[in-house]
């Protein structure tokens, strides 16, 4: 469990970690140098969990070692499956990093949400349903590890 007190916002008890895979953990399918070792600092804190379509069908290979539960979503409803999931978790515990309209819903109803804009971009309603922008993965995940960052973002 990972707890942080934002003053003026509210106190932050997160127990899992949802990620979307390509555009946010990887390019063109290929996981983005540095992300399997943030994953496993956090792994100690909060349960980690991916959730892809495996456009390029190596999440798998590319996650080997990587403290994580994948889930391979088909390829409609993802916004939905991906809501489903984190309300299966509960979303208040729940920080859901990602960057594609697909992760809006998510993003949306988790207790914290994270837009990342990286390489592919990110969908201009996915950046407005989320508490952070982070301009990449790794400053993302650094939110996580050091939250001093975050209570400084977020604090009112």
């Amino acid at each position: 469990m990972l707890e942080i007190d934002i003053p003026g916002y509210r106190v932050l008890r997160l127990a899992h970690l949802v990620l979307d895979y390509n555009g946010t953990l990887a390019c063109d399918g290929e996981l983005v140098d540095g992300v399997g070792d943030r994953l496993a600092a956090l792994a100690g804190m909060l349960q980690i969990h991916i959730l892809t379509a495996d456009t390029f069908g190596k999440a798998r290979a590319q996650l080997v070692g990587v403290p994580c539960d994948l889930s391979i979503l088909p390829a409609v409803d993802q916004d939905r499956r991906k809501l489903e999931y984190i309300q299966r978790l509960g979303p208040e515990t729940t920080v859901c990093v990602g960057n594609g309209r697909n992760d809006r819903l998510m993003l949306q109803h988790a207790g914290l949400g994270i837009v990342v804009v990286q390489a592919e971009g990110a969908a201009v309603l996915t950046v407005l349903a989320a508490d952070v922008l982070s301009p990449d993965i790794l400053t993302a995940l650094d939110l996580l590890i050091y939250p001093l960052r975050l209570v400084a973002t977020l604090r009112s």
